[in-house]
């Protein structure tokens, strides 16, 4: 599938839009909040590359819009004069985005790695998804405090493995 590419557009966005391209297949770092609480800022998602017909409603994809990547939840295809668009939108965002080209759809999620987990992102949204999501949307203090208590969880587990590497390796 073409692909639309920049001149002026970031060299590491190119080289990852390029890798999906020729390869198939590429693991990126996320760091946004808008798919909360199906994709968290610094978990490793591998996309693979997509055909028109290869994404249904429901799938996470990757979109290039504006020379940056937007990992989205597809909501719809149009077709209109023969033209196809795709409608995405974060979960825990209240709007759509506006219709993106057939070209800068890039690929789709199909893993998601978040610490030691390792799972495929699921098409339905249940209602306790959708109800966090709305939360997480509409309220700022909501999504702080759950980013920071995700974060100090993190921090303790990280600090749990170093000292569990560092009372192995210090005592023979």
């Amino acid at each position: 599938m073409p692909y639309a590419m920049d001149t002026h557009e970031d060299p590491k966005v190119g080289l990852a839009a390029e890798m999906l391209h020729e390869c198939g297949e590429v693991r990126l770092k996320t760091w946004g909040t808008s798919m909360l609480p199906s994709v968290w800022p610094g978990d490793l998602v591998t996309l693979q590359r997509v055909t028109q017909d290869g994404v249904v409603p429901g799938d996470i994809v990757l979109v290039l819009r504006d020379n940056r990547f937007v990992i989205h939840r597809l909501i719809e295809r149009r077709q209109d004069e023969g033209c196809i668009s795709w409608i995405t939108k974060g979960d825990a965002v209240p709007q759509n985005d506006q219709p993106a080209a057939a070209s800068e759809l890039l690929g789709r999620v199909t893993e998601i790695r978040r610490g030691n987990r390792i799972f495929v992102p699921s098409r339905r949204v249940s209602l306790l998804h959708s109800a966090l999501a709305w939360a997480l949307c509409h309220s700022d203090r909501f999504r702080n405090l759950t980013l920071l208590v995700r974060a100090a969880g993190l921090q303790a587990s990280v600090r749990g493995v170093t000292g569990a590497f560092r009372s192995r390796t210090s005592h023979p």
